[in-house]
């Protein structure tokens, strides 16, 4: 994101620029932060400001939740210090006089990043790659249904009527995304506009699905770059009385939305480094071990991947979404498929993630993968072939929140890169997601067992 301090300064005196919106991915992967004055951000606040520790031990619901370690009512829910990464200065032009900075989070008192905020895991990951001579190149596609109503009507109808801005299955069908491209050429021009590079928009498989593309870049510039995509298409759509949602299964008898994960690794210069022209499809040595890793510990990292109850909706047979956790050739049944075979671009990619993930965690948890199937020199499984839907004695992708929360608690891989304390805190939250979830009596109980039970 090319804006610079100096640039800001030059707008904010030519009285372009007034606001400066600072924030942090949380961890359900939100922008959360709060808007400036320009001028004193300039004057003070380009250096730090500050946030309450609540808002990385809150649910969806933004309720304190009890029993987090790093944070509760016993230490007082104090403060943490959000401090703007220059480098993510962006301005955001589908809003009136509006620059944009994300911050890295640290201790009040003595500065160390919060271990738990997920742009520290996913820089952490990265730093371990740094240290074997690597880094780690990634895209994440995105997919979303748009609405012709608002939000609050929406919520008004009880979400039960919520009319899709198509009628009808509509994958790369370009008259069904005209109808829609009020709302998308105004994301795709903001966003282009705004620095982050845009690649391609298309309608998905489902009636009003839409899908994303921003160009291939290093790992936390993509994180960063999901982040405030997310953020701006909500804002563009609520700006022209429509709605998105980024449910991985928003309805049950439509295709559920997802955020595939492209990743590659290069060497400090920049030269790709899973390229080997002599192998029988183009893979490195390099590549085949990262994916081993990736392949091995796939229930170890679901729960990054999918951190709601809703998310397990998505792992249906025969709807695009991946049931099996197991790598093939151009085969979009499979967990992880070879793109860009025989090619500089070759590369993995991740099928499990839905879009509702949170793409610091996602991506820092297949980073660790991969470094561990580098590290132990895992031996690739072979390619799989055919239809992964039907096929059986494949490695399952856990089919429920409660399956992946237990995968999580015991990941030694995980609790090695990631931390103890800090995997413990992300259980604790999968568990509180569960325990919300179960307490709860739902609109399909009543109308299976109000009058038959």
């Amino acid at each position: 994101m090319s804006y610079t301090l100096a640039e800001l300064r030059k707008d904010v005196a030519a009285g372009s620029i007034d606001t400066v919106l600072v924030a942090f991915p949380d961890m359900q992967g939100r922008m959360i932060g709060k808007r400036l004055q320009a001028e004193y951000f300039l004057e003070t606040a380009n250096d730090e400001t500050h946030g309450c520790d609540y808002l990385l031990a809150d649910d969806i619901d933004m309720e304190p939740v009890p029993g987090y370690e790093a944070a509760n009512w016993g230490k007082g829910y104090g403060d943490f210090v959000m401090k703007p990464d220059l480098k993510t200065l962006m301005k955001a032009t589908w809003l009136e006089g509006t620059a944009i900075v994300l911050c890295d989070l640290s201790d009040h008192h003595h500065h160390e990043p919060i271990p738990h905020s997920p742009r520290a895991i996913l820089k952490g990951q990265i730093e371990r790659l740094a240290a074997m001579g690597y880094t780690a190149n990634a895209a994440t596609e995105l997919e979303f249904y748009l609405f012709d109503d608002d939000y609050r009507t929406i919520s008004q109808k009880g979400y039960r009527t919520a009319q899709t801005a198509g009628d009808y299955i509509q994958d790369y069908n370009i008259f069904q995304t005209t109808k829609e491209e009020g709302v998308m050429r105004a994301l795709r021009k903001h966003l282009q506009a705004s620095g982050i590079p845009v690649e391609s928009s298309k309608g998905e498989w489902g009636p009003g699905q839409e899908e994303i593309n921003v160009k291939y870049a290093d790992a936390l510039t993509m994180a960063d770059r999901h982040v405030v995509l997310k953020n701006a298409t909500k804002e563009i759509a609520w700006a022209q009385g429509k709605a998105v949602t980024f449910m991985a299964k928003w309805d049950y008898t439509l295709a559920g939305s997802s955020s595939h994960i492209h990743m590659s690794l290069a060497d400090k210069a920049g030269k790709p480094l899973f390229v080997d022209a002599g192998d029988e499809r183009g893979m490195s040595e390099l590549m085949k071990q990262f994916m081993a890793g990736q392949l091995a510990y796939a229930r170890d990292i679901t729960y990054f991947l999918a951190p709601y109850i809703n998310s397990y909706k998505r792992f249906q047979a025969g709807t695009f979404a991946p049931t099996k956790a197991i790598w093939s050739p151009d085969n979009r049944t499979a967990g992880f498929r070879l793109c860009g075979e025989h090619s500089k671009s070759i590369r993995v990619e991740c099928r499990m993630g839905g879009a509702d993930l949170n793409p610091y965690l996602a991506i820092a948890a297949l980073i660790a993968a991969g470094i561990k199937g580098i590290e132990d020199k895992l031996d690739l499984e072979p390619a799989f072939v055919g239809d992964a839907y039907i096929s059986e004695q494949l490695r399952e992708i856990p089919k429920t929140l409660r399956d992946a929360t237990d995968w999580l608690r015991r990941s030694t891989m995980l609790k090695a890169a990631f931390g103890e304390q800090v995997i413990s805190h992300y259980v604790h939250t999968a568990e509180w997601e569960q325990f919300e979830y179960d307490r709860r009596v739902t609109d399909w109980e009543l109308k299976r067992g109000f009058e038959r039970s």
